[in-house]
C-alpha cells in the first residue's frame, strides 16, 4: 500500500509554471480532489497534507528545499510517519518521455534528475515508486542536434500545446491513483502505459 505521494519541484512564483514543476501539478491535483489543504511544514521542509484518497489516507508532499535537496522533505515526513521506501511513489519531470507521457516504475538509477538522486541518498535505496511526467527534451527542439541547453529548458514554462498534452497524463495518472494506493501497481502500470 502507498502511504506517501511526493510532487518534486522547485519553490516560488517564478518556477510555479516550469517544466521541473510537473511533481507539485500532480499532488495539486490529488489535493484538489481529495479537498485536501497542503500547509508548510516546517519539520518536514515542505507543504504537507494528510488527504483521504479513494478510501485511504494518504500524505501529499511538495518538498520546498528546491529540487537538489528534496531527500531531506521526503525522508523527514517518511521517518516521523514510519512510512517504507516501497510505499512512496515521487512523481516527478522526465525529459526522456514526450509531454502527454507518465510511466509509473518501482526503483531504477536517477536520469540525471538531481530530486531523485537527493531521495535515493537521504532514503538509502532507489526502491520507491517514480511516477515519471513526460516534459519533452530540448534536443527535439533543436534543428541538426546541436547542444541542448537541458538546465533553461526545465526551468521554463512548456508551450500551450505542451501543457495541454501533460494536463491530459497527469489527468491519466490520476486516474490510476486508486489501483497504486491499494497496491495493485502492475493493473494500474499497464492501464497506464497502454494509453
Amino acid at each position: 500500500m502507498i502511504k506517501l505521494i511526493v510532487g518534486l519541484g522547485n519553490p516560488g512564483a517564478e518556477y510555479a509554471a516550469t517544466r521541473h514543476n510537473a511533481g507539485f501539478w500532480f499532488v495539486d491535483l490529488l489535493a484538489r480532489e481529495a479537498g485536501a489543504t497542503l500547509r508548510s511544514e516546517s519539520r518536514f521542509h515542505g507543504y504537507a497534507a494528510k488527504a483521504r484518497l479513494h478510501g485511504e489516507e494518504i500524505w501529499l508532499l511538495q518538498p520546498q528545499t528546491f529540487m537538489n535537496r528534496s531527500g531531506l522533505s521526503v525522508v523527514s515526513l517518511a521517518r516521523f510517519h514510519k512510512i517504507l521506501p516501497d510505499e512512496i511513489v515521487v512523481v516527478h519531470d522526465e525529459m526522456d518521455l514526450p509531454p502527454g507521457v507518465a510511466k509509473l516504475k518501482l526503483g531504477g538509477g536517477s536520469g540525471g534528475h538531481n530530486g531523485l538522486k537527493d531521495i535515493s541518498a537521504h532514503l538509502t535505496t532507489p526502491q520507491y515508486y517514480r511516477l515519471r511526467i513526460g516534459v519533452g527534451h530540448p534536443r527535439d527542439l533543436i534543428p541538426g542536434g546541436g547542444k541542448p541547453d537541458v538546465i533553461n529548458f526545465v526551468l521554463k514554462p512548456p508551450r500551450k500545446e505542451e501543457q495541454e498534452t501533460i494536463d491530459a497524463a497527469l489527468e491519466r495518472a490520476s486516474a490510476v491513483m486508486p489501483m497504486v494506493i491499494k497496491g495493485e501497481v502492475e493493473r494500474a502500470m499497464m492501464q497506464l502505459h497502454r494509453q
